[in-house]
């Protein structure tokens, strides 16, 4: 007879397996499809402009772009701001399924003032970034070897430097005209039609209207029934109280690309392949180091533990030495110990919100067209993971038998994400200075400091409350009294050393991924391979366990039993060496000249290497603690 518990767990499963019967699909907000009717309104959105050159985004209308009568901001997320996104309404409204050419969207007197704006901003190399149903605007390029696969780069550039024939002068360039091709994909049946594809082709036109039509020019260069050919006409310079006449045209074709698969496209920007066989045979050096390891590891450890239980039972003793000689000490607390829990429980936090970022992102929850998803997932799970790092915390802080726990909570709470927020104000400001658009609002700032204050404060204090109410974690074996001393150690065995060797393992597992995000964030492109990144992540952490593991054997085994805080810093070396291959990235790969570009470049790198310092040495100490009190209670001990 079924119990009142189990009959529950079975009437709940049956409601959610009917449930999921009727349920065909979901989508998320604003990546939900949309179905268009011929000569249903399109309006083409503008974001950032950005140059990989300054890493400093500006809103659209920073340059004297046609603007139209009433700005609007569209919805944002927290993420979107804190990338710097600034997404308007704009001039360019088409018409589906019909094609128009030649068309005026403003003319534009400038002023010093604007003149030299769009100068600096066409020296700096920026693009402007527009959005169509969701979809970034791309610029197909051919292969410079004339193959026939074509590229695309994010966004059409302001404009370029050249010179006109016969001078040495170099003059700037504004790409005034656009001309843009819409792809579709028809239902056959219904008449409706989804947006798949969104290109442009800018060009430079100096073009030339008739006397006394400055409002509402008729231009001599084209006219409805002509389409602008790229290099027929001379190219529109930037100079000041010089007219500029916007102008566009915009195709539709229809295409066998499916809605499903329009951001294949996009995703498919950085290069024609990636080096996937490179980055799976270094994840199979490091899976097969791996297993070498633990297996050397496990084997050596059995065979100390099969003599040390055999030492017992036989008449002429032996002294004890290696790793059980320090029994009575190998559980003494560490020096700051406080401090020790205080990292572990922020550790345990960044874990779990990077594990679940992870999660959403496999499940296609965080994909690039989610704008913005993915920064705010993780800022929302960092603050809702908070009591975890309460909880992790004062349990270990209380098996190191101290009283002051609210103190351990309070810098918990405080001091990982105040170093976070120092560095990011500091940053902020300098953004703030250059009047980039990617400074976050003082509205936005406050949500932030509310999220930590309001939620996150809350949560750690719960969570330590809730930690320091279970009862303590047991030692398996005593501590003496008095400590023991610890002999002199052997060069390659001084912590230092170990703990630089540590990291280089964990970092290998990482770097050539690496790579790839790094590439992604500050060069503009999309990231996209959430399940290979969570391969690396799972790798990672068995590489920081292990690692950490021998080398936390070899210590205990030369008599030094001071390892709880060589264990956090020898998988948490790792980020040094992740920091130095970003300053190696800085120099070979992005061409950043600005000295403010620079400083933001190595704040933002400081910030992440702190945060994978803390996850990774969090991960390589509790697998030593595992280790430690594992081998422990395996002997015995009188």
């Amino acid at each position: 007879m079924a119990t009142p518990d189990r009959a529950a767990a079975v009437a709940f499963l049956s409601c959610l397996a009917l449930l999921l019967s009727y349920a065909d699909a979901f989508y998320l907000p604003g990546v939900a499809p949309r179905d268009f009717q011929k000569d249903d309104e399109l309006q083409v959105k503008v974001n950032k402009l950005s140059s990989t050159k300054t890493q400093l985004p500006y809103d659209y209308y920073f340059l004297d772009y046609c603007k139209p009568q009433k700005l609007m901001n569209s919805a944002e997320n927290l993420g979107e701001v804190l990338r710097g996104d600034r997404i308007e309404n704009s001039i360019y409204t088409f018409k589906m399924r019909s094609d128009e050419t030649c068309k005026v969207a403003c003319p534009k007197k400038l002023n010093a003032e604007s003149a030299k704006n769009f100068k600096e901003k066409i020296d700096d190399e920026y693009r402007v970034n527009m959005i169509l149903d969701n979809l970034p605007v791309a610029v197909p390029r051919r292969r410079r070897d004339g193959g026939q696969i074509v590229t695309y780069e994010h966004g059409f550039r302001v404009g370029f430097k050249g010179s006109y024939a016969g001078s040495k002068d170099e003059k700037h360039f504004i790409n005034n005209h656009l001309s843009f091709k819409i792809m579709y994909h028809s239902d056959p049946a219904s008449g409706d039609a989804r947006i798949v594809g969104f290109e442009v082709v800018p060009t430079s036109i100096n073009h030339e209207h008739k006397e006394g039509d400055d409002k509402n020019p008729r231009l001599v260069t084209c006219n409805q029934n002509t389409k602008i050919v790229p290099g027929n006409h001379s190219p529109q310079e930037v100079d000041a109280d010089k007219e500029i006449v916007f102008t566009y045209d915009v195709t539709f074709m229809p295409s066998e690309i499916k809605w499903a698969s329009r951001w294949d496209t996009y995703l498919l920007m950085n290069d024609d392949q990636i080096h996937w066989f490179s980055i799976v045979n270094s994840l199979m050096i490091v899976l097969f180091l791996s297993g070498m390891v633990a297996m050397i590891t496990m084997r050596t450890l059995y065979k100390d533990i099969a003599n040390y239980n055999q030492l017992e039972t036989q008449d002429e003793a032996q002294e004890e030495t290696g790793w059980k000689l320090v029994h009575g000490d190998v559980f003494r607390p560490p020096v700051n110990s406080g401090l020790l829990c205080v990292y572990v429980g922020t550790g345990v936090q960044f874990f779990g919100m990077t594990l679940v970022t992870m999660i959403f992102a496999l499940l296609g929850f965080l994909s690039p067209s989610n704008r913005g998803g993915l920064m705010t997932a993780m800022v929302l799970l960092w603050v809702f993971m908070g009591l975890f790092a309460g909880y992790s915390s004062a349990r270990l802080y209380k098996m190191f038998k101290g009283t002051e726990w609210k103190k351990i909570t309070l810098k918990t709470a405080f001091m990982f994400p105040g170093i976070l927020f120092f560095i990011f104000f500091v940053l902020n400001a300098l953004i703030w200075g250059e009047k980039s658009s990617g400074a976050v609002p003082f509205g936005t700032m406050f949500a932030l400091v509310f999220l930590w204050f309001g939620i996150s404060v809350p949560l750690v204090f719960v969570g330590s409350y809730l930690g320091f109410k279970k009862p303590a974690i047991e030692d398996p074996v005593k501590t003496n009294k008095i400590p023991r001393q610890i002999p002199e150690q052997a060069w390659y065995m001084q912590p230092a050393f170990s703990i630089l060797i540590g990291g280089i393992l964990p970092f290998g597992a990482v770097f050539i991924e690496l790579f790839f995000i790094l590439t992604s964030i500050w060069l503009n492109q999309f990231y996209y391979i959430f399940g290979f990144l969570f391969i690396v992540f799972v790798i990672l952490i068995i590489t920081c366990a292990e690692i950490t593991i021998v080398l936390c054997y070899f210590q205990l085994c030369s008599e030094d039993y001071d390892w709880w805080w060589r264990a956090y810093l020898t998988a948490g070396s790792s980020a040094l060496y992740l920091f130095l291959y970003s300053v190696f990235y800085f120099f070979t790969k992005l061409e950043i000249t600005k000295v403010v570009s620079g400083i933001l470049y190595f704040g933002y790198m400081m910030i992440v290497s702190y945060a994978f310092f803390v996850l990774t040495g969090t991960i390589g100490f509790y697998a030593c603690f595992w280790f430690v009190r594992k081998i422990y209670s395996s002997v015995k001990i009188d």
